[in-house]
């Protein structure tokens, strides 16, 4: 069966949005599905993003669909109008945009709406997405009270304390009218607000790679009931400040370079992966394309309030020795912790799994506190004095940052990592990478230098930690909450590359991806996807993410090289070196075809693609496509030349010389 070109390419068979260029006199940007994106002076954003969000009473994004799109584009401006309709459940709110953008630089944005129906909601409105790349810079805020007050935007990722119940930003971006700050020298942009109450939060502690300015404060009571026929209108417009009379346009390199440096940087980190939430044991093919991965570990889950434990506990130990492997274990107590630790140490003598990691948490605290952590630490070391025993948070970073963990009981400092909590597009997750090497480097000012694991990383929420009500019945033919389609794709493998690239760089000790098999893992089951029409995937089959670990998996215990991309949101890659052997591994995160200069190679090298020519091949035949010879090629001074295909890899081995 032949995948069609886009299933190949982010999952399913329909294209994506429209990128449409755009321009306000010497700002560069582009418009895509109602939304303004990468507004620029040259190379330097301004901001990241501008869009409206309609969020319902569990924080999920209720998606906009589009019509009446009207544009007159000029050669120095723009207008555009358009109308929006967010349906879902019992939500229904239409409402109306228009965005200008004016020769001087002047861009307006606003929304009109109205509720359509009564339901309940925790926003509505503007959310301005600032890049995390002004992080530390001095800043102005106008509060709404009128006074000015001098700030700057967070050098550390800041957190969101939780005070009264209700997430509360610690930096003073609240009650704001007006923010400015400095884009480059004797150039200022000012952002103004109208229509709401705004204030911003560093979304970094979610891997978003920006700050984000909003309007609802967090403080206020959530979530709230929208009566229908309730307006609902905001306005927002981004100006331009400088000295001079006429600001002038900057031209910015548009070539794109990758280059290898000298500096090795550290040994790479232990690589495992999760255990298959479908349940099913390995069948002997799974056992050995697993085993080519040479892994570090597998992460087992065990509720010990669950009775049924002990049978799970059995299967991750027969199948981590079936592997070869450790088991990473993540062990969930309740109140009745000592009573169930007592059993458990007990049923551990019997079955003597390879644990050498334990995560320690307690199943209704989002951070875990010292008193469980010293419990576990007391029966789990009477069985193993070897034992690593570590904590933090089984969800987000966000979490870990609110409550700093006991770092002084613990041997590592754990949280997880997805990059779906606020957007859900290809660019938007994209951005997320650069942002998880951050959640690192602010993690380690509280871990006292213990070594960081990050497990799991997924592309989805496992679960919503968040949700304020139960979420709604899956109907059928429809697809967990917790599955991406772009999990078998070439995306998901030029995503994961770029993920094990900025954790691999920041110091990391331990990383966790994905699950074994399924849908959420690095190869479909042997029956194939349940949902043939929502999830394409072949019986059997290995997704193309497989190849990622797979080309890192033979450089295990080796060390990490420096790397620097010219554009890190369009070619993202990985260095590595063991005994004198070089791997350069390069993904193009973009839908489009990106001609690439690979720098500070040496004088030959030889080289492997992974595109929609060969993808189905390397998929249903993974053993035949890793089989295969690398074709040689010279290099010109060290430089290689070369096109990518839309979100291709391409793997590149040299020996030092």
């Amino acid at each position: 069966m032949k995948i069609p070109k886009n299933v190949q390419y982010y999952g399913k068979d329909e294209p994506l949005p429209e990128q449409i260029d755009l321009k306000a006199g010497p700002l560069n940007l582009f418009y895509e599905a109602g939304d303004l994106r990468y507004i620029k002076y040259g190379y330097k954003e301004i901001i990241r993003r501008i869009y409206v969000a309609v969020r319902d009473h569990n924080w999920d994004t209720v998606t906009p669909v589009l019509s009446n799109v009207r544009m007159d584009i000029a050669d120095d401006s723009f207008n555009i109008t358009y109308s929006v309709n967010n349906i879902k459940g019992n939500v229904d709110f239409f409402w109306e945009g228009n965005i200008i953008g004016k020769p001087n630089g002047d861009i307006t944005f606003s929304m009109d709406g109205v509720a359509r129906s009564t339901f309940w909601r925790n926003r509505i409105g503007f959310c301005i997405l600032y890049p995390m790349e002004y992080a530390g810079t001095d800043c102005q805020i106008e509060h709404v009270s009128g006074a000015v007050e001098e700030s700057s935007f967070p050098k550390f990722i800041a957190p969101q304390r939780i005070i009264d119940g209700k997430p509360s930003p610690v930096q003073p971006f609240l009650n704001m009218r007006a923010l400015v700050y400095q884009v480059v020298p004797n150039l200022q942009a000012e952002v103004r607000f109208e229509g709401e109450n705004f204030e911003m939060e560093d979304q970094r502690n979610w891997t978003d790679a920006s700050f984000k300015a909003y309007g609802t404060p967090l403080k206020n009571p959530s979530p709230i009931e929208v009566k229908i026929g309730t307006k609902i209108s905001q306005t927002f417009a981004l100006s331009l400040k400088s000295q001079d009379k006429i600001i002038k346009s900057s031209r910015a390199d548009d070539k794109l370079t990758f280059s290898i440096g000298k500096k090795t940087l550290r040994n790479l980190p232990k690589i495992g992966l999760d255990e298959a939430s479908h349940g099913q044991s390995l069948n002997e093919k799974e056992v050995v394309r697993l085993k080519a991965l040479n892994l570090s570990h597998q992460r087992l889950s065990l509720y010990l309030s669950d009775p049924d434990y002990e049978t799970r506990l059995r299967q991750s130990c027969n199948e981590a020795n079936k592997l070869g492997i450790n088991l990473e274990t993540a062990l969930f107590l309740s109140n009745d912790a000592e009573s169930e630790l007592q059993v458990f140490v007990e049923l551990l003598k019997q079955i003597k799994p390879p644990i050498v990691n334990w995560l320690i948490f307690h199943k209704e605290e989002m951070t875990t506190s010292e008193k469980w952590i010293i419990l576990a630490r007391k029966y789990i070391r009477d069985y193993d004095h070897n034992s690593n025993i570590g904590s933090g948070t089984n969800v987000f970073f966000a979490d870990l940052n609110r409550s700093i963990p006991p770092v002084q009981v613990m041997d590592f400092v754990s949280y997880s990592i997805n990059p779906q909590v606020h957007a859900f597009d290809n660019l938007s997750l994209v951005e997320t990478l650069s942002a998880q090497a951050e959640t690192v480097k602010s993690a380690r000012k509280f871990s006292n230098n213990k070594p960081i694991s990050v497990s799991p990383i997924t592309l989805k929420m496992r679960f919503n930690p968040n949700a304020t009500a139960p979420e709604e019945n899956l109907e059928s033919g429809q697809l967990p909450p917790q599955v991406d389609v772009r999990q078998m794709s070439l995306f998901g493998a030029a995503w994961t590359l770029g993920s094990l690239k900025y954790l691999c760089e920041s110091e990391t000790h331990s990383l966790t991806y994905y699950e074994t098999t399924g849908w959420r893992g690095v190869m479909e089951i042997e029956f194939g996807s349940n949902v043939p029409e929502k999830f394409f995937s072949l019986q059997g089959t290995v997704f193309p993410l497989y190849h990622v670990f797979a080309d890192v998996g033979e450089f295990a215990d080796g060390q990490i090289i420096t790397t620097s991309s010219s554009n890190p949101l369009k070619i993202t890659g990985l260095a590595l070196n063991k005994k004198g052997h070089t791997r350069i591994i390069i993904a193009n995160l973009s839908s489009k075809v990106q001609r690439l200069t690979v720098q500070n190679l040496s004088s030959s090298v030889h080289i492997r693609h992974l595109n929609q020519s060969n993808v189905e091949q390397a998929m249903q035949s993974p053993e035949v496509y890793r089989s295969q010879n690398f074709e040689k090629q010279q290099t010109i001074n060290g430089s290689l030349k070369f096109e990518l295909l839309p979100y291709a890899l391409v793997c590149i081995d040299s020996h030092d010389q």
